[in-house]
């Protein structure tokens, strides 16, 4: 089971990344654009999904673009949320209890290169071939 130490260490072995807390939560950075974020969900939130109270941690994750978001949706509607506040944003909500150690990794580098300057990202990826 994923948390939020796993979602620290898995964000910062990733570079220029930072931490800083956003709203009263922890938020991960790469040259100050945020990728992955811990997602308090808000009241309007909570009755679109049909919740009285968030009983799990949500984590938000920046990705490319809105197909795929509406791709990680279709791949798993029981790990990847979204709702009307997310409307024509590249990010996706995430079961953190839910989702498979090995999705989280895949997960939050994609995150990272969906932000991160190209230059950067074009290292990292010539330093990890595989």
């Amino acid at each position: 089971m994923a948390d939020w130490d796993e979602v620290r260490r898995l964000a910062l072995e990733l570079p220029d990344t930072t931490e800083a807390v956003s709203w009263g939560s922890a938020h991960w950075r790469v040259h100050d654009k945020g990728f992955v974020w811990e997602r308090p969900l808000r009241k309007k939130e909570l009755v679109h999904l049909g919740l009285v109270e968030q009983e799990e941690p949500v984590l938000g994750a920046r990705v490319d673009d809105e197909a795929t978001k509406l791709a990680l949706l279709e791949e798993d509607a029981d790990v990847f949320l979204t709702t009307p506040h997310f409307v024509d944003f590249p990010a996706i909500l995430v079961w953190l209890d839910r989702i498979q150690q090995r999705r989280l990794e895949e997960l939050v580098v994609e995150a990272w290169f969906a932000v991160a300057p190209p230059k950067l990202a074009s290292r990292w990826l010539a330093d990890h071939p595989d």
